[in-house]
């Protein structure tokens, strides 16, 4: 394929398992981290040892700085980018909405909004056929929470994906005609460390009842919605979302 998809907060979870999906599909894949270098790495390994191609990069997608280097070093891979995977997000501990403090709200936003917006503003630079770009796609990683509010846990988490879904809507419609299709995948319940790092390691066990398919989802079946948004199966998909919740 000899193409580049960057994937944002690759060092595990969904990001991780569209990585080495992305991998094993042909795309030279750049794996984003924040501070687990480690992790990162991890990744890269299991995906050469398998055959593919992937380089770990570190950035904090909310610092335009880092951005800006982050894409630099893309550009000096001499590969065009044709799919980035916006997927880099926090999530703070479970609590009351009255208890949320300023600097939780503005790590959230910061890094679940403003890091979108500036990764997907310098991955369109390049991916417009208007600028000269091959045209090509981005899935942004929404959540459930969008649609459900998370009430009594993260309604800051669920306001920020909403945001991201309104980003999507838009972009999919400014981009149609510049060669770049912009979908969102809105998980539900999956399982990854996303819910220790809340302050809930029993979440899943807890939610599991509310979920019609009595079960958890896995960071591949994510994956695997994310990676055919960005296929050629997809080329007349853009503005769309798929919920994979188990039905909820």
């Amino acid at each position: 394929m000899n193409e580049l998809m960057l994937v944002t907060g690759a060092g595990r979870g969904i990001g991780a398992a569209t990585a080495e999906l992305a991998a094993a599909r042909g795309w030279t894949v750049a794996v984003n981290y924040l501070r687990d270098q480690a992790a990162a790495e991890a990744v890269c390994a299991r995906i050469v040892a398998a055959g593919g191609a992937a380089f770990p990069v570190q950035a904090d997608v909310s610092d335009e700085a880092d951005v800006l280097a982050l894409f630099a070093t893309l550009d000096a891979r001499g590969l065009p980018l044709t799919a980035l995977v916006n997927n880099a997000g926090v999530v703070g501990t479970i609590a009351p909405f009255c208890d949320y403090a300023s600097a939780r709200l503005e790590r959230t936003f910061a890094i679940n909004v403003l890091g979108a917006f500036l990764v997907a503003r310098e991955a369109l630079k390049r991916m417009s056929t208007a600028r000269g770009g091959a045209g090509g796609g981005i899935v942004n990683l929404s959540s459930a929470a969008a649609r459900i509010g998370s009430p009594n846990e993260f309604i800051d988490y669920a306001a920020s994906k909403g945001a991201i879904d309104a980003m999507t809507l838009g972009l999919a419609k400014e981009f149609a005609t510049q060669g770049v299709r912009v979908n969102a995948v809105r998980p539900g319940l999956i399982d990854t460390e996303i819910h220790a790092s809340a302050g809930a390691p029993d979440r899943i066990e807890r939610f599991t009842p509310m979920i019609p398919m009595r079960r958890a989802g896995t960071a591949m079946e994510v994956a695997e919605a994310i990676l055919w948004l960005l296929s050629r199966e997809a080329a007349y998909v853009t503005g769309t979302f798929i919920d994979v919740s188990g039905g909820r």
